[in-house]
């Protein structure tokens, strides 16, 4: 969030300077939000599931740090640093963080409502 998720034309800024939230045990995020695509900054303990789920978002993942099993539309992968995953919307999927702390990068496009919601 930027102050209480301001809207901004445009911004510089790292990590450093965004809050973070502690949005389930193990689950920490940081949020960006534009007017059309939002970027998330997500930490996991190791061994956190994310259960399998979809949204009409599309979402892409980097990930920083660790590894991690996907679950694609029913597939499973593992993903390591410097992976990138899409999701087109409604498409089913899920994570499981392996044996170590895990950093991932989620872009949603349109930004999810949900998250400031929250």
């Amino acid at each position: 969030m930027i102050g209480e998720v301001e809207k901004a034309e445009s911004l510089i800024t790292d990590w450093e300077t965004v809050p973070v939230e502690s949005i389930a045990q193990g689950i920490d995020r940081q949020m960006v939000v534009g007017k059309n695509i939002m970027i998330c900054r997500l930490r996991f303990d190791a061994f956190v599931d994310t259960p399998v789920h979809s949204h009409p978002h599309e979402q892409m993942t980097f990930v920083v740090q660790g590894k991690v099993k996907f679950t694609i539309d029913g597939l499973a992968t593992i993903a390591a640093p410097g992976d990138i995953l899409h999701f087109p919307p409604d498409t089913p999927h899920g994570a499981t963080m392996l044996d170590e702390e895990v950093v991932l990068i989620d872009i949603f496009s349109p930004i999810r409502e949900d998250f400031l919601t929250d």
